[in-house]
């Protein structure tokens, strides 16, 4: 995913007027049907529950939260190192620079080599879950990677604020995927849509006995 978040820069100005134009939330004018997910979700799933552990849904939060640490890091690392970080000294040319000597912990700032070391236990709880998780089948699979998307997405946005400060203000508008193009939408619109995702599983969710 390459967020707009990585360069601490505002949407293209045509995005925006795009979206004034059409007076939707999102463009392309298709994602803004990402609304539909938490709702079909919801009442596909009613009647007939997700058979996922309390468990299962556990393990997949941490691996999400994880992982959304971590895409954060290698947002700040980016910034950090195109000089676009306020706080920061140094830029692209000065990393290929580094990389040509030998490396040290030294010449990192204090505040980017405590993020690597938070990153490198995001990416051992990663794994771990990955080890822990019991299998899920059928629909339990849909359910599991919705739940694991919509926390990993709400992390990474709070992820990214605490270590940058970055978004000011949920109404700041993100590219949120580049395939098949751009994406663009304010920081609410997705946070919403994670939200509601993770009220309809947990409302649709069945309570077998948790192993």
């Amino acid at each position: 995913m390459v967020r707009n978040g990585q360069f601490g820069t505002t949407s293209p100005v045509s995005g925006k007027i795009s979206l004034m134009r059409i007076g939707l939330v999102a463009e392309p004018w298709w994602v803004n049907l990402a609304f539909l997910v938490p709702l079909v979700a919801y009442f596909s799933w009613r009647r007939r529950p997700v058979p996922i552990t309390a468990k299962q849904l556990m393990i997949l939060g941490v691996f999400a939260s994880a992982f959304g640490f971590l895409e954060a890091t290698v947002v700040v690392y980016l910034r950090a190192a195109a000089g676009l970080l306020p706080g920061y000294r140094g830029t692209l040319s000065d990393v290929v620079r580094l990389s040509q000597q030998s490396p040290t912990t030294g010449e990192l700032p204090p505040s980017l080599l405590t993020l690597e070391a938070l990153r490198e236990a995001a990416t051992l709880l990663m794994l771990s879950c990955a080890a822990l998780l019991p299998s899920v089948k059928g629909k339990a699979r849909v359910a599991a990677f919705l739940w694991a998307f919509a926390l990993w997405d709400m992390v990474y946005y709070a992820a990214l604020w605490a270590t940058i400060r970055w978004p000011h203000s949920i109404r700041d508008t993100d590219v949120l995927f580049l395939i098949p193009e751009p994406w663009f939408a304010p920081v609410w619109f997705p946070l919403l849509v994670s939200a509601l995702t993770l009220v309809a599983i947990l409302l649709t969710r069945a309570n077998p006995v948790d192993s």
